[in-house]
């Protein structure tokens, strides 16, 4: 019987593996300097100077990095980033010289998917960046079933598309609608991206030549209106005949400034000085319509004198 108290001799990660190609493809953590680490080809998600970053940033500050990014070394060296680009500009505003990171020697596929996979997690996703991860995730897959030695994988047998919505919780279609945002000009997709335009409308867009796109923008700067969905399909329609002008497309934008104006809008900030802070809009269109109503009769008053 071992005796209470006596030495436990543990084994080394050696000795938990029984050949050498095992231990070298073990993963683990390393410290590598920021400068070696570079951003994925093509990354489709924008790292912004937000108030999400500054937390980040503060949080690195006092705890350092938590959760180690993925990286794949590259052939001319360093390390290409797989995930973790944020917490990797948040290191380099946070004042470190290195950061954690997972290497992984992994194929172009392998790795797109990984990237698009790993970000598609976060909370607030923008239209535009969704759209290029779920092309560039697309094209991984299908070129992954395209290979001979994969043709038997679960991935090769499953719709490149479906595989793309199954895995981020959404049908095919959406995957679809998602990829068409790729076609607009990059100034249409962001204004997409700062809702300027709504999604649907932009979908229909997108299948409009990039001079007709150019010429969209146009007629609605000058237009000052975002399309409806009905206009855009019409103007998608019209594209499609060969018959899209800038003419047809400045008619369509202002068909709601031709309707009878009946109507009267104000900005609530131009009136809320005027009224209680505790007034709610319909208290305070109420009291704009008894006042008007006071001063016709008022108006009516000194007619009759």
């Amino acid at each position: 019987m071992q005796r209470k108290g006596a030495n436990v001799s543990l084994k080394s990660v050696d000795d938990l593996f029984s050949t050498q190609e095992e231990r070298d493809t073990t993963e683990h953590v390393q410290e590598i300097p920021l400068s070696e680490l570079h951003p994925f080809k093509n990354h489709p998600f924008k790292v912004l100077d937000d108030e999400a970053m500054q937390k980040t940033v503060e949080s690195i500050k006092e705890y350092g990095v938590l959760t180690p990014a993925i990286a794949r070394p590259r052939p001319e060296g360093g390390y290409e980033l797989i995930s973790g680009h944020r917490r990797h500009h948040a290191s380099e505003l946070a004042g470190k010289e290195t950061m954690p990171v997972i290497v992984r020697n992994m194929d172009d596929d392998a790795a797109t998917i990984l990237m698009v996979d790993s970000n598609l997690q976060r909370e607030e996703i923008l239209p535009s960046e969704r759209a290029k991860a779920y092309k560039m995730k697309l094209e991984a897959i299908k070129h992954q079933g395209a290979r001979s030695d994969l043709t038997s994988t679960q991935v090769a047998q499953k719709l490149s598309v479906e595989k793309v919505g199954d895995d981020d919780g959404v049908s095919k279609d959406t995957v679809r609608r998602y990829i068409r945002l790729t076609n607009l000009t990059p100034e249409l997709q962001d204004m997409v991206d700062d809702k300027k335009i709504s999604f649907n409308p932009a979908v229909e867009l997108s299948y409009l030549k990039p001079e007709e796109q150019d010429m969209f923008l146009e007629a609605m700067e000058t237009a000052q209106v975002a399309p409806s969905l009905s206009q855009a399909q019409r103007m998608k329609k019209l594209s499609q005949q060969g018959q899209l002008t800038m003419e047809a497309m400045e008619d369509m934008l202002s068909e709601d400034k031709k309707a009878p104006l009946d109507r009267v809008v104000f900005d609530q900030n131009q009136i809320r000085k005027y009224f209680p802070k505790s007034y709610t809009t319909r208290q305070m269109q109420e009291k704009i319509i008894q006042l008007l109503e006071q001063w016709q009769r008022k108006q009516q008053r000194d007619m009759e004198r």
